[in-house]
C-alpha cells in the first residue's frame, strides 16, 4: 500500500478502517480469482496446442494470426 494510503487509512475512525481493509482484502481476492482463471485456460490452451503438434497436426500461421489477435483484444478488457 502507498504510504500516503497507509496515512489515510491511519487518520479514520476505527469502524471506518475496518470497512476499508475489507473492500482491499475483497478486491485482492478478486483479482487472484481472475488471474487464476486467466492462467488456468492458458494452460488448457497450451495443452491442446502440445497434443496437435504432438500427434503430427500443423498449425496454419493465418490461425496463429488470428489467435494473436485475439488475445491482444482479451488482454486488454
Amino acid at each position: 500500500m502507498k504510504p500516503e494510503m497507509r496515512r489515510k487509512l491511519a487518520q479514520l475512525p476505527f469502524e471506518e478502517k475496518i470497512r476499508k481493509v475489507g473492500e482491499l482484502i475483497g478486491l485482492r481476492r478478486k483479482i487472484k480469482t481472475e488471474n487464476a482463471s486467466d492462467d488456468a485456460a492458458l494452460l488448457i490452451s497450451l495443452d491442446k496446442a502440445a497434443a496437435e503438434l504432438d500427434a503430427g497436426k500443423g498449425i496454419p500461421i493465418a490461425r496463429v494470426q488470428e489467435n494473436i489477435r485475439e488475445w491482444a483484444k482479451d488482454s486488454k478488457k
